[in-house]
């Protein structure tokens, strides 16, 4: 059996014994009330909610991923003001990014597991990072990028750390 035929049942078989599927579910509240998700760039604002929402519930899954099957991570956002602030540009408005502007999220969460037993939660969690432009930017650009490592911070040295899978 050549190796390529090897590795690839090595991945059928015996990685699926040591996958993770979590999920995870975000319920954002009205983006009007939050305190600075404003469009720059020439965006429309529903547009630009839509994107954000669609990249961060996207990030939140991803993340999602590292908690066992059956695991679900219930995200509620209380608040919301990405890195940057939007300002007058010549001609349109462009969000500026600069250490005074650092991102901020406060939110809800639990983590359940299939049975539905609620394993971690917390309220009035408030995420920020002051200074998220001190830190080196790891990969490619991507869109909401402070946002995100903001997110996966607190996922990886607050709530997987309390969920204590033995890991």
């Amino acid at each position: 059996m050549n190796t390529l035929k090897k590795i690839t049942l090595a991945m059928i078989f015996v990685l699926p014994a040591f996958t993770y599927a979590g999920e995870a579910k975000i319920k954002w509240h009205d983006f009007d009330d939050y305190r600075d998700v404003r469009p720059g760039n020439n965006s429309t604002k529903g547009s630009f909610h839509k994107s954000v929402a669609n990249n961060l519930e996207k990030h939140f899954s991803k993340l999602a991923e590292k908690l066992p099957e059956g695991y679900t991570l219930n995200v509620e956002v209380t608040d919301l003001d990405l890195a940057g602030d939007v300002r007058f540009g010549s001609m349109n408005e462009l969000r500026i990014i600069k250490p005074i502007y650092f991102p901020r999220i406060d939110l809800n969460y639990s983590v359940t597991d299939k049975s539905g037993k609620v394993l971690s939660e917390a309220n009035d969690v408030k995420l920020k990072d002051m200074g998220f432009m001190d830190r080196m930017k790891m990969g490619r650009d991507e869109a909401y990028y402070y946002d995100k490592r903001l997110i996966t911070d607190w996922f990886e040295d607050e709530l997987l750390p309390s969920l204590n899978l033995g890991e």
